[in-house]
């Protein structure tokens, strides 16, 4: 869903306003023009953030990790995504 755009004056003056609008969409804050910040309801951040990833560099696994990567396999299924990766760009 697209953002309500708002300037950051209007933002300001009327920010009850725009709290409410954004439990039901986001609403971008604008300065100059130029999209600064996006309100989202907390039950938007919350499932946003169960999806966050942490992403480790190779120096932070253990020998056992590094193994089980290399040993890791595709399941059956994954095939049925197989012709995703021949598309020609």
């Amino acid at each position: 869903m697209e953002p309500v755009k708002v300037a950051a004056a209007d933002f300001q003056r009327n920010i009850g306003r725009y709290q409410d609008l954004a439990l039901r969409q986001p609403v971008a804050v604008t300065r100059n023009g130029r999209e600064s910040c996006v309100l989202i309801s907390t039950e938007e951040y919350q499932r946003l953030k169960r999806r966050d990833r942490e992403v480790l560099a190779i120096e932070d696994f253990t020998d056992a990790d590094a193994e089980a990567v290399r040993q890791a396999r595709p399941s059956t299924e994954s095939a049925t995504f197989n012709h995703e990766l021949n598309r020609d760009s």
